[in-house]
């Protein structure tokens, strides 16, 4: 499969990279969190100029009506800034469905998201807990199967611990009702797997954004570092350790670009692929971060280094849209069936799944 990005797809991508190296530093994310906010509103308004919220809505929506494979360049580029506002989850999964749901409400808070004068999070059946919600107008919720629009207003969120000090999560509590309702459980059902499927394959994204940083970061500290008068990163010890992360990097990277490639088909082999690609970037999220840990020595647990955000982000992300056990069983199962067997998303498991975590 040729994954060559067009000129514009890798131009979009190096629009976000440029305004994330300038706006997003690690000095950045620590002055966030010494005010205790989650979200930088300017930096979020300068994202909400580019446009981007509404790269995969479809043009007769008021979007740009491009796809998964346009987009997944710019979810690794957030995962590499380790950006803490939901562009990944609003662009990526929220307005997409919204834009799916034939509703006057929907159309209305789609309208208004798209002009950035709203934000909307989404609580998912396969997530435990919803992400961002603190700072959403609106949350999409599902009850019985069935899809609800419920002003923020109108819900009870119970904040929840999460190792990321930027991903909010909470459960929320709160009523349906006739006026709330988007959409039955049988036209919500096809809407929300592939929600769940693009949840998957762009937070595999951010894992590769994530994992290149963290190999960036424990290069740059083993050309500086100097033990004995000679960088650390002469030492073959150090340099086995970078490769083997590297070499993970760009097995995972291919797998993930295909997932988004063929999400579309919406079949046994696309589902499979987006398993795959959560497990095999969460994996080298995982493996870079733990490396550049080990790279810059004991320091690499202190406060001082930016390691400490892509560690947090990659464990969250981890967890979120299907655990591992979930993924390796839905690859396994593709793997081992006949390719005319077309197995579905495995809803009932994942609900049993998320109820049990909440």
């Amino acid at each position: 499969m040729d994954f060559a990005f067009s000129d514009e797809q890798q131009a979009i991508a190096e629009v976000v990279h440029s305004l994330l190296r300038a706006e997003c530093t690690g000095a950045h994310l620590r002055r966030l969190m010494d005010s205790g906010d989650a979200r930088d509103e300017a930096r979020w308004r300068q994202i909400l100029d580019l446009g981007l919220t509404g790269i995969m809505v479809p043009e007769a929506r008021g979007g740009l009506g491009l796809d998964e494979t346009d987009f997944v360049l710019i979810a690794q580029a957030c995962g590499h800034a380790a950006l803490p506002e939901p562009l990944v989850e609003l662009a990526g999964v929220v307005l997409p469905l919204l834009a799916a749901v034939d509703h006057p409400r929907a159309t209305e808070w789609l309208d208004k998201a798209l002009a950035g004068e709203t934000t909307v999070a989404l609580g998912h059946p396969s997530n435990p807990f919803i992400a961002d919600a603190d700072r959403a107008d609106a949350l999409l919720l599902v009850d019985d199967g069935a899809l609800h629009l419920v002003e923020r207003s109108a819900v009870e969120l119970i904040a929840q611990p999460s190792i990321d000090p930027f991903r909010r999560l909470s459960r929320a509590v709160w009523t349906p009702s006739a006026d709330t309702l988007l959409a039955d459980d049988a036209t919500a059902a096809p809407l929300l797997e592939i929600a769940f499927e693009r949840g998957a394959i762009f937070a595999a994204a951010q894992c590769i954004g994530l994992a290149e940083r963290s190999v960036e970061l424990a290069v740059d500290y083993a050309k500086e570092r100097t033990q004995f008068g000679k960088p650390i990163g002469v030492n073959q010890a150090v340099k086995h350790l970078l490769a083997t992360a590297q070499v993970k990097i760009e097995f995972a990277r291919p797998v993930v670009f295909a997932a988004a490639t063929e999400r579309a088909a919406d079949n046994a082999l696309s589902r499979a692929r987006a398993s795959h690609a959560k497990l095999a970037a969460t994996e080298a999220a995982s493996l870079a971060a733990r490396t550049a840990i080990q790279v810059h020595g004991a320091m690499g647990y202190s406060w001082e280094v930016d390691v400490q955000f892509l560690l947090k982000r990659g464990l969250a992300l981890t967890g979120a849209w299907g655990d591992e056990s979930f993924h390796r069983a839905r690859v396994k199962t593709r793997a081992l069936s006949s390719p005319e067997i077309d197995h579905s998303f495995a809803w009932a498991a994942l609900k049993e799944d998320a109820a049990h975590a909440a």
